[in-house]
């Protein structure tokens, strides 16, 4: 009898009968990995975020993120990450020195950035004006969240999912929140899987069939630019260099985002003579990133965690703040429109959000269906790209003011 009880011991299946709420979570894994592999939603991160899941919540795996609290000792300071991969295994110490420390999101944005082309932005500069309008959503959900009786610092991890940027909403949940990373992370991707349903979900209800018909070549043909750049070259490499300059100045705490996003960009644009090092940043560089960040933000992402009113509010504020962001960035279009001559089609605005460049896609599929002709997605990314900018400069202001 001995040896059975040490047997069953052994096993799972007394830990499962101590704390059943493993069973939902594992079952939220294994759903989000349905949605990776089979739906094909941001496989590169939900893939490795839902496996994250199902090993911080095998019994006795000894996979989870334990708490800060559980690694801090007096005056502040934590154990050593040998300390921390002795006491509480491998998934910690990758959590304590990649993710707490802000490491990999950062890194992550400088592949974002050697894969990103700001020239449809810079070729239509007026329209990027719309990326910051779809940023309300960050700032209104702030306010009801705090009105909820969320902290600021946690109002601010909640609101910054409305700028449709994972490793945004990741670093800010990180220097504000970081107990909420779990649920913020899988809110932040799982919504910008669902930019296809969201998106017109939105311009249905504030668009008219005259507004989706726009036709944006038709207008540049009636009012053509007034100026063109003759060396457009020229101009992209020397963009993401004073732009990082000016950004410094007057958000600082922006610049780990946002400076690594213009660095990419400047090692891209430059050409052959730094093609290696555009390559390895959106090759192995951020594929390794990808990886060890899917798999510990899912690692926090245990029952203890998950299961309590918050996560509901996350998941809600969150589809709040998309859905918020995509119609002010359609608004800000339509109040344009009342005032100028050429005419703006309002889902540019919609892209306003940092969802690239699958937000343009559906927005150009979305004109499309109602115009065969009318191609806009070179306008839509102008809008699309420098939504990334705004939430990069909005989650820095967040850090700012709440940090």
């Amino acid at each position: 009898m001995n040896i059975l009880d040490q047997l069953y011991k052994m096993t799972a299946f007394g830990s499962i009968a101590d704390d059943p709420g493993v069973l939902l979570m594992l079952l939220i894994g294994f759903v989000l990995l349905y949605l990776g592999i089979a739906k094909k939603y941001e496989p590169l991160l939900l893939v490795p975020i839902a496996f994250g899941v199902i090993l911080a919540n095998l019994p006795g795996g000894g996979m989870g993120v334990v708490p800060a609290s559980m690694v801090e000792l007096d005056n502040h300071r934590y154990l050593n990450l040998f300390e921390i991969a002795h006491e509480y295994g491998i998934m910690n110490y990758i959590y304590y020195s990649l993710i707490k420390t802000g490491f990999l999101p950062p890194i992550i944005f400088m592949g974002v950035g050697a894969l990103t082309d700001f020239g449809p932005m810079l070729r239509n500069l007026r329209l990027a004006f719309f990326g910051a309008a779809a940023q309300i959503g960050i700032f209104t959900v702030i306010m009801a969240a705090i009105a909820l009786g969320f902290t600021p610092k946690e109002a601010g991890s909640l609101g910054i999912i409305g700028g449709a940027d994972g490793p945004t909403a990741i670093y800010t949940t990180i220097m504000l929140a970081p107990h909420l990373l779990g649920p913020i992370a899988i809110a932040a991707y799982s919504y910008m899987a669902l930019v296809p349903v969201i998106v017109p979900l939105v311009a249905n209800l504030l668009m008219t069939k005259k507004e989706f018909k726009i036709n944006m070549k038709q207008q540049d043909k009636l009012y053509p630019a007034k100026h063109e750049i003759k060396n457009l070259k020229m101009v992209k490499i020397m963009f993401p260099i004073i732009l990082g300059v000016i950004i410094a100045l007057f958000v600082p705490s922006s610049v780990p985002l946002l400076g690594m996003l213009l660095f990419g960009n400047l090692i891209k644009e430059i050409g052959t003579t730094t093609q290696r090092l555009a390559d390895a940043a959106t090759g192995p560089i951020m594929n390794t990133a990808t990886i060890f960040l899917g798999l510990a933000v899912g690692a926090t992402m245990t029952s203890e965690v998950f299961l309590d009113f918050q996560t509901i509010a996350i998941i809600v504020g969150g589809f709040l703040a998309f859905a918020i962001s995509i119609a002010g960035g359609i608004t800000a279009v339509k109040v344009y429109n009342l005032m100028a001559k050429k005419k703006i089609n309002p889902l540019i605005g919609a892209t306003g959000l940092s969802a690239v460049p699958m937000a343009s896609r559906v927005a150009n599929e979305l004109a499309l269906k109602h115009d065969t002709s009318n191609h806009i997605l070179q306008y839509c990314m102008a809008s699309n790209i420098s939504g990334v900018i705004g939430s990069a400069v909005a989650a820095g202001v967040l850090i700012s003011m709440l940090g």
